[in-house]
């Protein structure tokens, strides 16, 4: 399935809002169904915002929405049906925008991949991940270090992943996702027990990504001037 002569343009954003990043998805699933792009990979950390998916109940949410702005968090409703999700400074986020027709439209396929690109990366930091049956994150000790959520339109994936590096933890009392508020989060720092930078874990992330797609990595530094050439080609 993989091909080691396929090109990955890896757009990394830094902080960003998450509202900037959901339209610079948009834009770039576009390009890539016209193939004016090859498969992309998007990485950042977002301010502080949480997502509620189409199928979330409202008591999920554990504070009120004055609580939210007090604390500087907004509300973003996704159009996936998965869970509510909580983006915070601290993470390192990656969506993948990739043509799903190259890869045989497999979906278990594909999520299997996105697991095996962060159990890797969690290897390379000395920590021993795994999945649990029927919930699509990662984990270590039992404390939830990832969450994965996608969606794909055209056959053109998007959303993707979070790793928790270096997050306040305390954030992660604002939410009550189904099916594992019986479990912890943790984060790469709590679980070494030592301040892991977010950029160091980003190269590592990035690398194992093109490792296990099968991809040769070429960094893109001008966004804007990309979407002006694809937008025109």
């Amino acid at each position: 399935m993989n091909s080691s002569t396929k090109k990955l343009y890896v757009i990394d954003l830094g902080l960003t809002k998450f509202q900037d990043t959901w339209d610079l998805q948009k834009k770039l699933v576009n390009l890539r169904f016209q193939s004016k792009i090859p498969d992309s990979l998007i990485i950042t950390e977002h301010e502080p915002i949480i997502t509620i998916g189409r199928g979330v109940r409202k008591n999920k949410l554990l504070v009120s929405n004055k609580d939210l702005l007090e604390k500087k968090i907004d509300i973003f409703k996704i159009e996936y049906g998965g869970n509510i999700t909580i983006y915070v400074p601290g993470q390192v986020v990656a969506y993948p925008i990739i043509d799903l027709t190259t890869r045989g439209k497999d979906l278990h396929q594909y999520l299997r991949s996105l697991e095996n690109v962060v159990i890797s990366t969690l290897k390379e930091m000395g920590l021993n991940a795994t999945t649990r049956k029927g919930i699509t994150d990662i984990w270590v000790n039992n404390h939830k270090l990832a969450s994965i959520s996608m969606a794909v339109s055209r056959w053109i994936s998007y959303h993707g992943l979070a790793l928790n590096v270096d997050v306040d933890l305390e954030y992660y009392k604002l939410i009550d996702p189904d099916g594992i508020a019986r479990f912890a989060f943790g984060s790469i720092s709590s679980m070494l027990g030592k301040n892991v930078k977010t950029e160091d874990v980003r190269k590592m992330l990035i690398d194992n990504f093109a490792r296990i797609f099968g991809y040769q990595i070429e960094n893109v530094k001008d966004i804007e001037s990309l979407l002006a050439k694809s937008a025109v080609s």
